[in-house]
């Protein structure tokens, strides 16, 4: 899959605050993405993510 910077990924299982949305930062080898609810960052790598994902609800 491929992600753009702003993208709101929703993921098979849910953050410990609650949300499962998260919002692409930054694109690369890893993807930097970040809860929505409570901000965290987290580093990701690609194929890793490509197997959590649920679906993209936007992309610009």
């Amino acid at each position: 899959m491929n992600y753009k910077v702003n993208d709101i990924l929703t993921l098979k299982k849910q953050h410990v605050c609650g949300s499962y949305d998260w919002l692409v930062i930054r694109t690369g080898a890893e993807i930097k993405i970040q809860c929505v609810k409570c901000n965290r960052e987290i580093m990701i790598f690609k194929r890793d993510l490509d197997r959590k994902i649920k679906m993209i609800k936007s992309q610009t």
